[in-house]
């Protein structure tokens, strides 16, 4: 059987992800409580970092699974970024625009880090596949020889209709 090594880890692009994840946290809790808030005083928009806060952990020790989900959660703040970017002034619009940047960046590098991995199951599950294709022929060419053989060995039976009476 063939079996390869597992991919290498894309270290890089691990903690370009976890750097920005904490830093998109740090400017999620920043911007709504105290920078540049929508109300005077905070606003309850701070609970956008809880999930992020969640997929903190996993994104800090490499889970694919976790980094698989959190991409797809990233893209609400990439959506977020822009609109907020588009159609508010002054400084909450620079923390629009920084909230949009910091989603593709954690983005991309969350992609980098994982596709080696898909690469390699999807590699698995051909060889898989292959081997499993091979092993049902065997099996087939197998028993067609061993009908071919037991077919050989038994004398052929008269049917009644040929007997004679």
């Amino acid at each position: 059987m063939n079996r390869t090594l597992p991919p290498s880890p894309n270290l890089h692009a691990a903690l370009g992800a976890t750097a920005s994840l904490v830093t998109l946290i740090a400017l999620s809790i920043a911007w709504e409580a105290w920078l540049a808030p929508l109300r005077p005083g905070g606003s309850a928009l701070v609970l956008k970092a809880v999930p992020l806060l969640l997929a903190l952990p996993g994104v800090w020790r490499r889970r694919l699974y976790t980094m698989q989900w959190a991409s797809m959660l990233i893209l609400l703040y990439f959506t977020e970024g822009v609109v907020r970017g588009w159609s508010e002034r002054g400084l909450s619009a620079g923390f629009g625009w920084l909230e949009a940047m910091l989603s593709v960046l954690f983005f991309v590098c969350t992609l980098a880090y994982v596709a080696p991995f898909k690469r390699a199951a999807k590699t698995a599950a051909k060889t898989a596949a292959k081997e499993a294709a091979r092993e049902a022929e065997r099996d087939a060419e197998k028993t067609a020889a061993e009908n071919v053989s037991n077919s050989a060995a038994k004398p052929p039976r008269e049917h009644p209709q040929n007997a004679d009476v």
